[in-house]
């Protein structure tokens, strides 16, 4: 495993252009986005970003439609539309009164929600999704939107699921731990997870899980060195960052969601070494947004 000659913490996610780019968070008026909504409004505390709540109208059917607050019924007229606006001002307004200083807005667009979500992630520092939303089912832990929008958006996503893991006004100083498997997204995970570690003062918890060769445990010396030399530069950039490495002869997302129980946040790349050319989420991201006990941060290059 080494540390590619893009991953430099001077640009660690290529962000320089968009370092200050706002915080995007969808939002519906569920409980889920309400959750989403406050884990992005603490995260901008930090980072001084605005945000901004994107909510995507979407008339389901011609004949019948579902939205926050309204009865099941015919096609959606003016007033359904002005119920949706008043909804998201309204969030809007109540956190920027909550959190003076920040820049809070929201809009409305019409669309299907995950393409439409997906668009604007290009123009976004970060997309911030509850699990499930209106349109979700209960038997799935996380919808259809946030699986799809994590596998195709442009910036890092980051899902935030309601009564699971730490919330926005969680002060503990419980890691963020990180993935890291040698693979590019892995190391461009490393680089956003060591920002929000030293960002918010919390320790790093750097995982690696690995297969043993035929040398068995003797492996473990060259595997460590690895994860170190990846380590090495966020250590020089953050010398105050207290940081971690845990090594496991295990699977990378047994690991993991077992190191969520633990975190305030887990960070993945969004395919590891493991990944298929063709699959753009790959099967540890899928894993962590079903089955992690935090938010969930799956990050690529932009």
């Amino acid at each position: 495993m080494a540390l590619g000659p893009r991953h430099r913490p001077d640009r660690p996610l290529k962000e320089d252009d968009v370092r200050d780019a706002e915080i995007l968070v969808g939002y519906d008026g569920s409980t889920d986005a309400s959750v989403a909504l406050d884990w992005a409004v603490e995260e901008a505390r930090h980072s001084g970003q605005p945000v901004r709540l994107a909510y995507v109208f979407e008339w389901l059917t011609v004949a019948s439609w579902v939205g926050p607050g309204v009865a099941p019924g015919v096609w959606p007229d003016d007033t359904a539309r002005r119920q949706v606006d008043d909804l998201v001002r309204k969030a809007a307004a109540d956190a920027a009164s909550a959190n003076p200083g920040l820049r809070i807005t929201g809009e409305v667009y019409d669309g299907p929600p995950a393409l439409v979500l997906q668009e604007r992630s290009a123009e976004a520092g970060m997309l911030v999704l509850g699990s499930r939303g209106h349109g979700g089912f209960g038997g799935l832990l996380a919808g259809s939107t946030a699986v799809s929008v994590a596998a195709h958006a442009h910036c890092p996503v980051v899902v935030v699921r309601d009564g699971v893991g730490s919330t926005a006004t969680d002060t503990s100083n419980r890691p963020v731990a990180v993935g890291v498997d040698g693979s590019e997204p892995s190391l461009v995970a490393l680089g956003f997870a060591a920002e929000r570690a030293a960002q918010r003062q919390l320790p790093l918890r750097v995982l690696h899980a690995w297969t043993p060769g035929p040398g068995g445990a003797a492996g473990v010396p060259d595997e460590r060195a690895a994860v170190e030399q990846a380590l090495e530069p966020w250590r020089r950039t953050f010398p105050e960052l207290a940081v971690t490495v845990d090594l496991e002869s295990t699977s990378p997302s047994a690991m993991l969601i077992e190191a969520s129980r633990d975190a305030r946040l887990v960070v993945v790349g969004s395919r590891g070494r493991g990944g298929l050319a063709g699959m753009l989420l790959g099967s540890v991201s899928q894993q962590l947004i079903q089955h992690a006990n935090c938010p969930v941060a799956v990050v690529r290059e932009r």
